[in-house]
């Protein structure tokens, strides 16, 4: 009669930690683990040892004795350092927000006419795109910053009835070599119920800074509004066939309407700017090198953009663009409705990258004297504190929320247009 004998249990052995398949690769992530906490906390203890004084954010409360030529906020050199890193904060987030906007504009139009069955028109887009990313992007911001003060008229140049230069969009803008002077607008009213004096600039920045806050609240709930009308809208489309009548009417109503609203009740009038003496006085004053380092970073961002919008065009099959046509669709109505929301699933990946980079690219501002966060906290604050080590981190910690929050948003909005497989 045969019987059944169990196999003798293999004896583990240390070598089979590096010479059996089963245990190496966990072998290597433990040792590089423990090397590279080793690694930081010799670094960390390191640091700490050195930094004797040991980490102290109070400098944030002293003054900053500084000025700051361009602000969105009230600030003067007996503010905080604190407040000047805010200030150098909102500088930051206005120049991305305004590159990344004007970058996505070009890049797109360009992108597309990169495409174009004219030979002129896409042979101009190729040399914009070669030209601009292959040029380095301090160059631009210094070229740029060099023509708006050398090309642009000065403001005498606006005086008299013979003068050399005019302003344009009926005397409301005014491009000069020192910046451009656009309409302000100023509240004669406040949400607190008090009237604004308006006489008085210090209290027109503080209204107008609270109010434009709920100006601005009112404004992304009637975006978040039109959206919800345009998918229902959309899904009614999609079970009936039949879109409600007035959608667009509805979705401009619901954001123009509260916003009109509110700016009535705070008694919004507009300020424009006018020559008095040897300058502007008035309105907004966006200085040559806001100007210069909003252009190049839009152009030079525009360029890589470009290259993104064209590759994904070019990864959406030709049958699409002829079963357009076969439907009868104009070649304008074909890239909108058929093939850029099939590209976008290409597109967007990359284009977080751009947003990110120039996001940070935005650090090269002190090369013009644009007061951003860089040379705000992480360069005066810097200097006159002494804490280079606080200062550098806060500084990085910002950047980092800034582009995680960017990365996450457009992740988002990703995740919302991506073709929906079965």
């Amino acid at each position: 009669m045969a019987t059944m004998t169990e196999p003798p249990s293999e004896v583990f052995r240390l070598s089979q930690l590096i010479y059996d398949t089963r245990y190496r690769s966990m072998t290597i992530q433990v040792v590089a683990f423990i090397l590279i906490m080793s690694g930081l906390f010799y670094l960390g203890s390191n640091v700490a040892q050195n930094y004797e004084r040991g980490f102290d954010f109070g400098f944030l409360g002293n003054r900053a004795g500084y000025d700051i030529n361009q602000r969105l906020i009230e600030y003067t050199n007996d503010s905080t350092h604190g407040r000047a890193a805010i200030v150098g904060i909102l500088n930051t987030l206005l120049v991305a927000v305004l590159g990344c906007i004007t970058a996505t504009i070009i890049g797109v139009l360009m992108g597309i006419l990169r495409l174009s069955n004219n030979w002129i028109v896409a042979k101009l887009a190729s040399a914009y795109v070669e030209g601009f990313r292959n040029v380095p992007l301090l160059l631009w911001i210094l070229v740029i910053g060099a023509i708006m003060t050398e090309a642009m008229p000065q403001p005498r140049d606006f005086r008299g009835d013979d003068a050399e230069a005019s302003m344009i969009l009926g005397e409301s803008v005014a491009f000069t070599n020192r910046g451009i002077y656009i309409p302000n607008v100023l509240f004669t009213r406040s949400l607190s119920g008090n009237e604004v004096d308006t006489e008085t600039d210090a209290a027109i920045a503080t209204a107008s800074f609270a109010d434009w806050a709920v100006i601005l609240v009112v404004l992304v709930a009637g975006i978040v509004g039109s959206v919800i009308i345009g998918r229902r809208a959309q899904d009614i489309q999609d079970r009936t066939g039949v879109r409600p009548p007035g959608t667009f009417w509805q979705r401009l109503g619901v954001i123009v309407v509260p916003t009109a609203i509110v700016m009535l009740v705070l008694g919004a009038t507009l300020d424009f700017p006018e020559l008095r003496g040897f300058n502007f006085s008035g309105g907004i004053h966006l200085r040559n090198a806001l100007i210069a380092l909003w252009f190049a970073l839009a152009l030079y961002t525009g360029a890589f953009i470009a290259e993104i919008v064209r590759a994904g065009i070019m990864s959406v099959s030709k049958g699409q663009t002829e079963a357009s046509y076969a439907l009868g669709l104009r070649p304008s109505w074909t890239m909108n409705l058929v093939i850029l929301p099939q590209a976008l699933r290409v597109i967007i990946p990359p284009l977080i990258s751009q947003f990110l980079n120039l996001t940070k690219n935005s650090s090269l501002a002190i090369a013009v004297g644009y007061m951003d966060v860089r040379a705000t906290l992480g360069g005066i604050t810097v200097n006159q504190t002494g804490r280079e080590l606080e200062g550098i981190m806060l500084l990085g910690l910002f950047y980092l929320i800034t582009s995680l929050t960017i990365s996450g948003a457009m992740n988002i909005y990703n995740s919302s247009v991506k073709l929906k497989e079965r």
